[in-house]
């Protein structure tokens, strides 16, 4: 048996969501239950318990439904809006329960449906071991073992407010199976439509931030149980190749002739006391770029375009291209083609960070603009989450690490820059910080342009899930090499 437990929003929502259930499992039988805040209005519904609790994203309320399950597996639907079981949605439920009793969590594809009808079907990803951030899309249904959330329940902190779901499935995924079931099994209202590239920044939006340093702390805790927390030790990078010149600003473009002049007249408006040149790779553009990149060569000899022989480049593979060319400098420092630096200080900013920590890569902060350079929403973005003792490991959780960035170009040489144009630098972040410190900037130094030109500005699902599955990969692949690396410490201290 299953029992579905739903958050009560208004009594009209929760009595449709209870109702479709109840009409779904017929003569299954069921227990479905609604969750009460304790200071709001007490909604009843007719075939439905009461349980009077907080959310169950908090300590208190995940342990009061662990508490009141008497079912084999329990439901918990993670949604305030309208929740309808497809067609034998129930049925179907048992039948994959009964098949695997193993299986410690369960969840499935679904079905968006807009406030004026329009349904989307959305399919999700696999969670696989690097599935460690905390905005992983399980969908608005969240099926236990009731048994193994008892259990779980008994490890939480005390007072969770945002993360006890995200714990949970966190310590699912340790203990056993978590179970993607690739079947749309329901339809939910989505009510959040922005587009992609609006919903990407909110996980550094400051008005977050209580909700980062939970996330972050259940994060280390699972990295710990794991044996894939690096403590903050670090290696000293060292580089004895010969340079050109000290610093490289490094730009991928193509068919950015609205922006790309802007881009570069701001690399080489820099005020610095090294030398420095700016490496445009021009990745065959067919609209304008290239004449007007080379319009502006010509008249400073410190701008170096080329171009791959290969039309096989991504960004990353632009970069490989750039950082391994005779001209490039010792550091390379990004530059995007439609975005600016803040100021001609940028470039000197980050080379003494480098000269200063003695680190691998160096990450400033950045503000997101509209085209027009006007600042917009969240605003600031600095990562001042970010700590020596930790920001390696809670690398992982997130989805990305900050800009501009910037790296020792012999240590890019010496490991590759991944040939795609999604998770490069991420890619970039994780590998080098297992080793060697990140060096943090918390000025602006950056203007992030937000625009319809850009490559993430709304993509499709299918995208979405490509790019998440990615960053998945990356951190499945990153987490086994920490363990590695502890167990080779380990190993070196017991023969020291």
């Amino acid at each position: 048996m299953i029992e579905f437990y739903i958050p009560v929003s208004d009594a009209a929502t929760v009595k449709a969501t209870v109702d479709a259930l109840k009409a779904d499992a017929a003569d299954i039988k069921t227990k479905i239950t609604v969750i009460n805040a304790p200071e709001a209005p007490a909604v009843t519904v007719d075939g439905a318990e009461t349980l009077i609790a907080p959310s169950p994203m908090t300590t208190d309320g995940l342990r009061a439904i662990a508490a009141n399950a008497t079912a084999r597996f329990t439901a918990i639907i993670t949604t305030s809006e309208r929740f309808t079981p497809g067609y034998g949605m129930i049925k179907r439920l048992n039948t994959l329960l009964a098949d695997a009793p193993a299986r410690r969590m369960l969840y499935s594809d679904y079905r968006a449906v807009t406030a004026a009808g329009a349904v989307t079907p959305t399919p999700l990803i696999d969670c696989m071991e690097g599935s460690v951030r905390d905005d992983f899309n399980f969908g608005a249904m969240m099926v236990f073992d009731t048994e193994a959330l008892r259990q779980m329940v008994d490890t939480l902190p005390p007072a969770l407010n945002f993360g006890a779901l995200y714990a949970a499935r966190l310590w699912m995924q340790r203990k056993g199976r978590v179970v993607h079931v690739r079947e749309m099994l329901y339809d939910i209202v989505e009510t959040d439509n922005r587009a992609s590239g609006q919903k990407q920044f909110d996980y550094v939006d400051p008005s977050n931030r209580a909700r980062q340093i939970e996330m972050e702390a259940i994060a280390t805790a699972h990295l710990k149980a794991i044996d894939a927390w690096l403590a903050p030790e670090f290696e000293v990078p060292e580089d004895a190749q010969r340079y050109p010149v000290e610093a490289s600003v490094i730009i991928p473009v193509k068919n950015r002739v609205r922006t790309i002049a802007e881009a570069v007249k701001s690399a080489l408006g820099q005020a610095a006391d090294f030398q420095y040149n700016v490496i445009v790779v021009d990745n065959h553009s067919n609209d304008g770029t290239s004449e007007r990149v080379r319009e502006i060569a010509a008249d400073d000899p410190r701008l170096i375009v080329i171009t791959p022989g290969s039309d096989s480049l991504g960004i990353g593979g632009c970069w490989d291209f750039a950082v391994n060319h005779h001209l490039c400098g010792r550091y390379a420092v990004q530059l995007d083609s439609d975005d600016l630096y803040s100021s001609p200080a940028t470039l000197q900013q980050i080379v003494d960070t480098f000269r200063r920590e003695r680190c691998g890569m160096v990450i400033g902060s950045y503000s997101l603009t509209n085209f027009n350079l006007d600042p917009i929403p969240p605003g600031v973005i600095d990562h001042r989450e970010w700590t020596d003792d930790n920001g390696r490991n809670n690398a992982l959780r997130i989805n990305g690490l900050g800009a501009p960035r910037a790296f020792l170009t012999g240590l890019l040489r010496q490991i590759g820059v991944p040939n795609v144009s999604y998770g490069e630098d991420y890619a970039l972040g994780l590998l080098i910080s297992r080793r060697y410190r990140i060096g943090r900037i918390y000025d602006v130094l950056y203007l992030c342009r937000r625009w319809e030109g850009n490559s993430d500005a709304a993509l499709s699902i299918e995208k979405q899930n490509i790019n998440n599955l990615y960053k998945d990969s990356l951190r499945t692949a990153e987490i086994e090499a920490r363990r590695q690396l502890n167990k080779q410490r380990q190993r070196d201290e017991l023969l020291s």
